[in-house]
């Protein structure tokens, strides 16, 4: 496997891995601009790029998802609840999905409370064992911090969710996987986002303050530190639907 993490704008990083010796690979969460980026290093690995994943619409940037995806030939792909949603055709990702590239095995979870639709990725390296190797959290669990929980207007509601999406899903898998998160420090999407762009479960579960909490006391304390709304916010978020 290879794996390469983009750090770029409004704090947002990006991934590009897949498998070298079948030529395969999968970008997640690319911002719009950087689609030059993928397609370099994608022929400096001589790979094919055959998915582009976002895990979620999102309302902090513009999106280089579709773009991408056109550019490189490659299946635009978000979570199956988007359909009615968006004004543009996508593939349909469902829970517990699994995405073949070569020996490469992404495992699709539903992950809600950032947003309704967000999704995570548990990825394996099948020529190292049938164990998953990392997972991409996109914007429900951060390094140090999980996502804001009130775009979609019910944030006790949401961040009800996102307790269970981290309890029930996410802190369930094995204490070595590695988590790599959609934003580091300086995203309005969580409070208190660590700058460092990756971690384990084991050490986020032994200090990360929210992991720690009850539901009742994790709801309390993430509705009452919720960052400003960006902005621009309306703006990302109709241009990601195709709305714009």
């Amino acid at each position: 496997m290879f794996f390469r993490q983009l750090a770029t704008r409004e704090a947002t990083l990006s991934y590009l891995f897949g498998c070298g010796s079948c030529h395969v690979a999968v970008v997640v969460d690319p911002v719009l601009g950087d689609e030059n980026w993928f397609l370099e290093e994608a022929r400096k690995q001589d790979v094919k790029i055959t998915h582009v994943i976002d895990t979620h619409v999102h309302a902090d940037h513009y999106s280089g998802g579709r773009a991408l995806a056109e550019k490189s030939g490659a299946l635009y792909c978000l979570h199956e609840s988007n359909a009615g949603r968006v004004n543009f055709v996508f593939e349909s990702l469902r829970d517990g999905q699994h995405i073949v590239v070569g020996n490469v095995v992404v495992r699709v979870l539903h992950t809600p409370g950032h947003t309704p639709d967000s999704i995570s990725l548990v990825v394996t390296d099948k020529r190292r064992g049938d164990a998953p190797w990392f997972v991409l959290t996109g914007d429900t669990l951060f390094v140090g911090a999980v996502g804001r929980p009130d775009l979609a207007g019910r944030e006790r509601e949401m961040a009800s969710q996102l307790y269970d999406s981290l309890h029930e899903r996410l802190l369930r898998l094995p204490d070595e996987v590695e988590i790599y998160p959609g934003h580091t420090s300086g995203s309005v999407c969580g409070a208190g986002i660590s700058g460092k762009p990756g971690s384990t479960l084991a050490f986020e579960k032994r200090w990360s303050p929210l992991l720690n909490l009850e539901r009742e006391a994790f709801v309390e304390a993430l509705t009452r530190e919720i960052p400003p709304r960006p902005a621009e916010m309306d703006l990302w978020v109709a241009a990601n639907l195709g709305k714009e």
